[in-house]
Order: structure tokens, then C-alpha cells, then sequence
């Protein structure tokens, strides 16, 4: 991974001890390309003397290919800040984000801002944006304690970036499921699994390997669990024709939403759309317009979410209950184009911490029959 996903990594841990939440030594960051959490460790994180300031440290393992940064230690101090800037719509804007360039973060001319990639940027915004209270903005020092030693040996001075290394990461290195080798590998384990003796017709299809951590962490192993990738129409269809009668859909929300625009390839490369979705259900639900604008211009799915919930948590619920009930329903749609099969589908959705919070109709009673939702379940608040 690159270097900028090191720092948001660190970045996130560090305001989530501003925050007063318990260190977690693994963060899950929503990368600008890809479609799910990625999980990135971090190497501590605590509060300051004084409260006021909070630092984290990373590692930097960027894989083969980029030896310079491998190993490097990556300091991020963050504190809040008054928010000077705040457009009438409430829409995040780097306004409220102070990036400092510390000691080992290359500058674009001597003193001048840090030189940061737009995929950084976003990538800070898309993972810190969320977690910053109301009103408030953020000041982000990163310090590369090696980085001006480490850029002596680049080329950064010939494009007039000195005093360190430069955070240009273009895209995060992530792993992507959309082969069509690895659609006909899940097709076959699919069919092994309703084959085994005792296959009672029911299946989860869990998406990455986050669904599968927290699939196992429910429960839901006490019926077939398949990891799938981005090929959910074919996969949905080979379910079917195997004899699966009930299947549950288990992903996170970022994924799921394309299903109810009718995308049932779901890789980032191919389609998108997920606030358009998002809107569109906003609509039938009769959201008031200005949301909906609202809707249209944020950054993320889970800043999109975060800002209805402060307007309108009522809103929020009814319209999460009509978005995966509508992943079903087009789910169903989708399996009849290829033939007639009485396969109940289930839709349920975690959020980028990985909790179960919304289930559409079948989803909800075919989690109920597996026992696996407590009466006091954030999911509750999902239902009508």
C-alpha cells in the first residue's frame, strides 16, 4: 500500500483517541479505490498531556516495488480546531482540515504547504471527515522522522519538493476479486457446499473478507459461508440453480447499495453510482430537498450518512429499511431474468465498523431463524 494510506491509518487512530474511544491497533480505512473497508494496522496511538492533542504511529509497508518507504515510521498528531469556513449546505470541504507538513514531509518550495496527492486528500477526508464533531475542524501534523534523509535519494528536488518525501500516492494497493477465473472458483465451491451431505437449502454469501470476520463473529457459520467477490448477479443465479431456497446477502454498505440501482457487478472500475442510489431512495422516501442536495455532494457514503443522522435519525432508518429492502427486491428481479426459482433473498448491511445495522424484509427473518439478532440490536433501528 502506498504511503498516503499509512497516514490516514495513523490519522484515524489518533482522532479516535482525541475522541476518547479505545485503541484498535487494526483501522478500517474506505479507500477512494476500492468499494470496502480496507483493514491497515497502526502501531499505537494516546492522548497528550494536557488532553489537547493526540498522536498515532504507523509503519509503512508498501509491498514490492517501492523499497524507500518500507519500514517507515510515520508520526501523525492531531488536534481540534475552530471551523472558520462552513458553506450553507453543510457540505465538508478541506476547510475543515489543516494539513501541517512536521519534520520529513516534503513542502512545495521551502516552507511552502505540504505536497499532498488529490487521492491523499481524499483519502484523509473520506476517513476522518466522519469522525469530526459538529462545527468542529481538525489540524493534522504528519512527521516522517527519516523522510527528509529517505528524500535525498529521490528525485523530489527536481520537481521543486524539498524538506522530505512527498505524499503522492495515486491509488491504495489493494486486492480486487473481478477476474472471471475467480468467479468460476466461487461457482465451484458454491456447488461443492450444497452438495456436502446435510446442505439443509440454506446460504450466506458474505462479501470480502470483512463480511466473513464479522458472518463468523454472528454466528452465521452454523450454515454454509461462501466469500464472494464482485460477481454477485452470476453468483446469485448459480445459487438458484444449485437448490439454495434461502440466501442471505451479508456486505457492507458501500457494496450492497449498488444492488438496489441494479448493479450487480459491483467493482469500483465498472460502476459507481452509490449516492446517486442513495438519492434516488431518498426520494421515494420523501426526503426534503435540501437533504437530498445534500446527499448529492457528499463525500462518502458514511459522511452521507453521518449527516442525516444529525439532521434526522427517524429519516435515516426509513430510509436505509427501503434501501435494502430494494437490494432484494432487485435482487429477485435479477433472478427471474433466468428462470423460475422460489430462492427467498436476504439483504443485510454492516457499516465501515463492521456492525450489523440494517436488513431488508427476508433479511431480518432469515437472520431472526438463525437467532443471531439480539432484542437490542442496532438492527432494530432498521426495521419498520
Amino acid at each position: 500500500m502506498t504511503l498516503p494510506v499509512w497516514v490516514a491509518a495513523a490519522a484515524r487512530a489518533a482522532t479516535e483517541a482525541l475522541l476518547g474511544r479505545p485503541f484498535s491497533v487494526v483501522q478500517l480505512l474506505e479507500l477512494p479505490d476500492c468499494d470496502e473497508p480496507f483493514a491497515v494496522s497502526v502501531t499505537s496511538a494516546a492522548v497528550l498531556a494536557g488532553g489537547e492533542q493526540a498522536l498515532a504511529i504507523s509503519h509503512c509497508d508498501p509491498g514490492p516495488g517501492l523499497d524507500i518507504t518500507r519500514g517507515l515510521e510515520i508520526w501523525v498528531c492531531v488536534q481540534w480546531q475552530e471551523l472558520v469556513v462552513a458553506n450553507e449546505l453543510n457540505v465538508p470541504s478541506e476547510a475543515w482540515l489543516n494539513l501541517v507538513a512536521g519534520k520529513g514531509v516534503g513542502t512545495l518550495g521551502s516552507g511552502g504547504e505540504a505536497c499532498v496527492s488529490r487521492f491523499a486528500r481524499e483519502l484523509l477526508s473520506r476517513n476522518l471527515y466522519p469522525l469530526v464533531p459538529s462545527g468542529r475542524g481538525l489540524q493534522l501534523e504528519v512527521v516522517l522522522p527519516r523522510g527528509r534523509d529517505l528524500a535525498a535519494r529521490t528525485s523530489n528536488a527536481a520537481f521543486g519538493v524539498v524538506d522530505g518525501l512527498a505524499l503522492i500516492g495515486t491509488q491504495a494497493d489493494v486486492q480486487v476479486s473481478a477476474s472471471p477465473d475467480q468467479l468460476h472458483q466461487t461457482i465451484e465451491q458454491l456447488r461443492r457446499q450444497s452438495a456436502e451431505p446435510g446442505f439443509c437449502g440454506a446460504m450466506t454469501l458474505v462479501i470480502g473478507e470483512n463480511g466473513l470476520d464479522l458472518a463468523r463473529q454472528l454466528g452465521l457459520a452454523a450454515q454454509p459461508l461462501l466469500k464472494i467477490g464482485n460477481w454477485l448477479g452470476p453468483v446469485i443465479v448459480a445459487a438458484a440453480e444449485a437448490g439454495v431456497e434461502q440466501l442471505l446477502l451479508l456486505g457492507y454498505h458501500g457494496k450492497l447499495v449498488k444492488l438496489a440501482g441494479g448493479i450487480f457487478h459491483t467493482h469500483h472500475h465498472l460502476a459507481d453510482g452509490r449516492l446517486e442510489v442513495l438519492a434516488a431512495m431518498a426520494v421515494r422516501e420523501g426526503l426534503p430537498l435540501d437533504l437530498i442536495r445534500q446527499l448529492g455532494q457528499a463525500d462518502s457514503m458514511e459522511a452521507a450518512l453521518k449527516m442525516l443522522e444529525a439532521q434526522d435519525p427517524e429519516l435515516v432508518r426509513k430510509l436505509w429499511y427501503r434501501l435494502a429492502a430494494t437490494v432484494e427486491h432487485r435482487s429477485a428481479a435479477y433472478l427471474a431474468r433466468y428462470g423460475s426459482w422460489s430462492m427467498a433473498i436476504g439483504a443485510a448491511l454492516f457499516d465501515r465498523q463492521r456492525r450489523l445495522r440494517w436488513a431488508g424484509p427476508q433479511g431480518f427473518q432469515q437472520l431472526a431463524v438463525l437467532g443471531v439478532i439480539p432484542e437490542d440490536s442496532p438492527i432494530s433501528l432498521s426495521l419498520p
